[in-house]
């Protein structure tokens, strides 16, 4: 198949392209997608006990599977386009999750080796492609480098969001607030005439933090701010909300990009030829904005783990320990354990979430004092979490878990 030059691959009013028209109903999908990737891969990580690499190597096997549908497909089919979005969307938070948890790869590192393979991507595509063109998906090459945009996209923006979220103790309903206010500036710029396909790709990343600031506003429970609806039933609603919405553009297809819409991209090409110039001047503000708001959040977190550290000197039979007091953990868990015991699993799941709040909310604090010792207890609580809120769960293991988190903490 020759490359698209825009006036070719007519079918009537439409042109031959593999993906979506960017509309309203994209970006809502988007975010139901990003959620339920932040949501379904809690459910099968936690509520299933399946793990975080067995939950890796089957989202890995789907996505092959769709994948090969997609390219297979002969044009824009939107259950097919959007089951591969879910499923990289999952996957794309797997990823991370595998580097952070199983290889201690910190946050920082993910995000610049993510956002350099990003652009990297770009470069190359626009080099052997002379476009960056999304209405112009219609080869093996074009939409094997869309493809793989997509995933970049959703392991930065999960590498980028855990960084602010939780690394530097920002929490998930902060990070959202930020990341409405980038979209809601970049939707302004390109109003103002920054390049539609550059504002594309930074609103595509920016959802995913939004999706999990979401998805943890949901889940939570609301004696820590949420809504209480939990990984298993948020799923289940918006996987519900995408079928019904792709369901509509399967029939009525909103999405499908017209001839219309290239004259439109033309017409801004050649409008505003300076591509190069925008990309390079927004890459270099989300550098500054990104360096300097991390230092400064550092600050902040080096001066309260300073006072910390000087309080818990100052108080008399204090014992020292990598990660300071951990007391408020040990009674959390031990009424974990108190309520296994009394086969009380509402209670075992209340504490639970009491036990997972409290020690994201100071990971920002307590992970710099000691990565080792913070890693040791974050998987024996990671562990907890599995077997107590697992959807068939087994007292025995339950105890072992419990018991042996205890034991880590009382070592620290």
């Amino acid at each position: 198949m020759q490359p698209l030059t825009f006036e070719a691959s007519k079918i009537g009013k439409y042109i031959f392209n593999k993906v979506p028209e960017i509309t309203a109903f994209f970006w809502i999908i988007k975010v139901l997608c990003t959620t339920v990737g932040e949501t379904a891969s809690d459910f099968l990580n936690v509520n299933l006990n399946f793990g975080l690499t067995n939950t890796s190597i089957v989202m890995g096997v789907l996505l092959v599977v769709t994948l090969i549908w997609q390219f297979r497909t002969k044009k824009y089919t939107p259950f097919v386009y959007w089951a591969n979005v879910v499923l990289i969307s999952v996957f794309g938070t797997l990823v991370t999750d595998n580097l952070t948890d199983n290889l201690n790869v910190p946050l920082e590192f993910s995000t610049i080796f993510f956002s350099t393979a990003l652009l990297v991507t770009f470069a190359v595509w626009y080099w052997r492609e002379k476009t960056l063109s999304i209405h112009a998906i219609d080869t093996v090459g074009r939409e094997a480098f869309y493809w793989l945009a997509v995933l970049f996209t959703f392991a930065l923006g999960t590498a980028a969001g855990d960084l602010y979220a939780e690394a530097l103790g920002l929490g998930y309903a902060t990070t959202g607030l930020i990341i409405l206010g980038i979209v809601a500036l970049f939707t302004v710029a390109w109003r103002l005439g920054l390049n539609s396909i550059l504002v594309f790709w930074v609103v595509y990343i920016m959802t995913r933090p939004l999706g999990a600031s979401i998805g943890d506003f949901l889940t939570q429970t609301p004696a820590h701010g949420g809504m209480g609806l939990g990984a298993t039933l948020t799923t289940l609603i918006f996987t519900a909300g995408i079928v019904g919405t792709v369901l509509y553009l399967a029939i009525f297809k909103p999405d499908v990009t017209t001839t219309e819409d290239v004259k439109e991209e033309i017409t801004e090409e050649k409008t505003h030829p300076h591509i190069l110039a925008q990309v390079i001047v927004v890459a270099l503000l989300f550098l500054i904005a990104s360096v300097g708001g991390y230092y400064w959040r550092q600050h902040q977190l080096y001066v309260a783990q300073q006072a910390a550290l000087s309080a818990a000197a100052a108080t008399p039979g204090a014992q020292s320990s990598p990660l300071g007091d951990l007391s408020n953990f040990e009674s959390i868990s031990q009424a974990t354990l108190d309520s296994v015991n009394a086969g009380d699993w509402s209670s075992a799941n209340s504490h639970a979430n009491d036990l997972e709040y409290a020690w994201d909310h100071a990971e920002a604090q307590l992970k710099p004092l000691d990565q080792t010792a913070w890693t040791h207890v974050d998987g024996a609580i990671d562990k907890v979490l599995r077997e107590v809120r697992a959807v068939n769960p087994n007292v025995s293991t339950a105890q072992v878990a419990l018991q042996k988190l205890l034991g880590v903490l009382g070592n620290q």
